[in-house]
């Protein structure tokens, strides 16, 4: 067994559709949906009524209930996802015996501690700088969450944190895997979380028309793939695996889940926002990871798609999925149950991926009734599909260009 190996020993995570890895699996293969209306958010804002998308797929639980109360307050909401997704991982990786210098940390985020920020300033605003928190700087940067997570574990390796938008969490991950593939680690708490969902979030995101405006029938409001796809629906969450390598999880006895065989990053370099229409960088970043296995295209018959539900997106990763690997890959899209996590969704979908080829089980596409002819590949819908799948990759896109897909091996 190569000490270049990287497996994965736990998991862990907080979604819309549960507060753990199991409620999330489980709920993908029930078929639920965790979008809802959020009124309540702009209940008492100014102009509530003018913000056009009504929907979001908030937490399933509140990740400060499971916490003490004091260590809840001196966090924000996307670090205390983190540390309790960080704490489900570590307890099922059975909580390793490992040289603190040999354990690092990397929890990516797109946007950090936004609600902080936010309560923040209206507390300046409306009373003073006496109101404001000392504790403002630490909860609202973006390397908050893998700082809080690595002081509790008492990780000393680095700690470090992916910015890479809605990549975040996947790039969370690759570097890991990077940092135990170059004997920088032992073992690895890695992946992504994300507490977003603000009225400043969803106006801005609304405004450039990228949100669905479902609001009569939330649950089907995010729609990959499908000809009347109108956007994505906001999510929240965080997803967390222990990472070790192989060896050293031998040696100790650990359980492996599944092996993060292969990464690959690439750059379109062309939009702040949008893809690069021809797939190119996208393509890269999959048969980059597929090299980084000692793997061939024609090996890959499953892709969990990044796929957000947006009209330009869905239809043009396909094609790059196509393009790389060829038509035998099925496809599946978890954003049509959780919404879209933001720098949680790589870290979430890749435990997703693992679970699939562990399980051989692909988990279906919600509301997906009419494909749009121009999705050429197969996707899962309506019920799981069983499958005997050797690898998959997991696929993460983000805000400028940033591309980044993940590979597990049984």
């Amino acid at each position: 067994m190569s000490a270049a190996e990287v497996v994965v020993t736990g998991v862990g995570a907080i979604t819309p559709l549960g507060g753990t890895a199991t409620e999330l699996w489980d709920g993908l293969l029930a078929g639920r949906s965790g979008v809802r209306r959020i009124d309540e958010l702009f209940a008492d804002f100014p102009h509530g009524d003018e913000i056009g998308t009504r929907i979001a797929a908030p937490m399933a639980v509140d990740p400060a209930s499971l916490m003490e109360r004091v260590q809840a307050r001196r966090m924000d909401r996307c670090e205390q996802a983190a540390v309790v997704a960080a704490r489900q991982a570590w307890e099922q990786a059975g909580a390793p015996e490992v040289d603190p210098v040999r354990l690092a940390t990397v929890i990516g985020t797109g946007i950090g501690g936004l609600t902080t920020l936010l309560g923040q300033d209206d507390a300046l605003e409306s009373v003073g700088p006496r109101r404001v928190s000392p504790l403002t700087v630490p909860m609202l940067m973006a390397n908050g969450p893998a700082a809080m997570v690595s002081i509790e574990r008492g990780a000393q390796a680095g700690v470090y944190t992916p910015v890479s938008a809605c990549a975040s969490g996947a790039e969370a991950l690759a570097q890991a895997a990077r940092m135990i593939r170059a004997g920088e680690a032992d073992v690895v708490i890695a992946g992504g979380s994300e507490a977003a969902i603000a009225p400043l979030t969803v106006s801005a995101f609304g405004q450039a028309r990228t949100l669905s405006t479902r609001n009569d029938d939330p649950q089907a409001a995010s729609r990959p793939f499908d000809v009347d796809r109108d956007g994505f629906v906001l999510g929240e969450g965080a997803g967390v695996m222990i990472l070790e390598r192989a060896d050293f999880a031998a040696a100790r006895g650990a359980t492996v889940l599944g092996r993060l065989a292969g990464y690959g990053i690439s750059s379109d370099a062309y939009h702040i926002t949008g893809p690069d229409p021809s797939g190119a960088g996208q393509a890269r970043a999959m048969l980059a990871a597929v090299a980084s296995a000692g793997l061939q295209p024609q090996d890959i018959t499953h892709v969990n798609a990044h796929a957000t539900s947006t009209v330009v997106g869905d239809p043009g990763e396909a094609a790059a999925v196509q393009r790389a690997l060829g038509d035998q890959v099925v496809l599946t899209a978890p954003k049509s149950a959780l919404g879209h996590l933001v720098g949680a969704a790589g870290a979430v979908e890749s435990i997703i991926t693992m679970k699939t080829v562990a399980e051989g089980v692909i988990p279906p596409t919600l509301n997906l009734h009419t494909k749009d002819e121009k999705i050429e590949l197969d996707v899962v819908a309506g019920e799981p599909r069983t499958v005997n799948l050797a690898a998959a990759l997991c696929n993460s896109f983000g805000f400028g260009g940033q591309n980044v897909s993940v590979l597990f091996t049984a």
